[in-house]
């Protein structure tokens, strides 16, 4: 799996890592790490990557966009009904 395929999956097309995991047949951690290395390389490209951040559906708590997976537990709430957070790709 190269980067240029995660760009041309991702362009205006919002997705989960758990969903990009399950169409790459990699693991979720996997994912994560190469979005978070595709965030540094688009950089010099003429896209940028953008983040859904994750929401408790529990409380409304809106989680940092620098997280890339589905936190476990709201720290508000301490509720596990939470939105995975989503990311896709737009031109810069």
């Amino acid at each position: 799996m190269y980067r240029k395929d995660l760009i041309l999956m991702l362009r205006d097309n919002p997705m989960g890592v758990g969903e990009l995991a399950q169409a790459l047949g990699m693991r979720g951690k996997d994912v994560a790490d190469e979005l978070t290395h595709l965030r540094q390389s688009l950089r010099n490209e003429p896209y940028r990557l953008e983040v859904i951040p994750a929401v408790c559906r529990k409380c409304g708590f809106t989680f940092s966009a620098d997280k890339l997976t589905k936190p476990g537990k709201c720290p508000e709430c301490r509720g596990t009904w939470i939105h995975e957070p989503r990311v896709w790709i737009v031109a810069a």
